[in-house]
């Protein structure tokens, strides 16, 4: 069971001035787009990937395997950039 966290120094928030939600990082800002949003709001360090993939589905009504494919590949992708820190869990 893999359970994603934020990394050290990084904020998950909502700009008023920019009206979006923003991640900042050490000396870099980003700005996730919608489906991004949603699965960031469930990272709380404690709920695991399968978790996060099964609330989505059951939210949105939709098929287990695209959400799967759509977080797993935001999961990666922010990992990569230093933001989310993925963690094996027993």
């Amino acid at each position: 069971m893999t359970v994603p966290s934020f990394r050290r120094g990084v904020k998950f928030r909502f700009d008023t001035v920019r009206d979006c939600w923003i991640i900042l990082a050490p000396e870099k800002l980003f700005m996730p787009d919608e489906i991004a949003v949603e699965i960031l709001q469930l990272v709380d360090g404690a709920r695991s990937i399968d978790t996060i993939i099964d609330d989505l589905a059951a939210r949105f009504d939709a098929p287990r395997d695209e959400i799967a494919t759509d977080v797993i590949a935001a999961l990666e992708d922010l990992s990569s950039r230093g933001v989310i820190q993925l963690t094996d869990a027993e």
